[in-house]
């Protein structure tokens, strides 16, 4: 599939769309390290920010859990390594959820 045709001025919009995204994710991720944003906050957006993001990043993200645990974290809650927020299931979310419930 050929990719459309598009004129300098379309281009430049579309990398700055694009920009405007990465830096939406990384301040999120950024927020999400600090403790200033859950992960229960995170999952209840619904937004293509979110959904694009893939599971392991989001771990990888939290406080106290670096790549062996993340992964570990996958393994055991069945989800798969490329497995996007957007595409996570019910239950994988449910079990997410429970997994990484705070009490406040």
């Amino acid at each position: 599939m050929a990719l459309p045709a598009l004129t300098l001025s379309q281009r430049a919009a579309a990398l700055e769309k694009a920009v405007a995204v990465r830096r939406e994710r990384a301040d999120l991720m950024a927020a999400l390290k600090s403790g200033a944003v859950t992960l229960p906050v995170l999952l209840a957006r619904e937004d293509d920010i979110v959904g694009r993001l893939r599971v392991r990043r989001v771990l990888e993200s939290l406080p106290g859990i670096g790549t062996i645990r993340a992964g570990q974290l996958l393994t055991d809650l069945e989800i798969s390594e490329k497995r996007r927020i957007q595409g996570l299931g019910a239950k994988q979310r449910a079990r997410l959820l429970t997994l990484f419930r705070t009490t406040d």
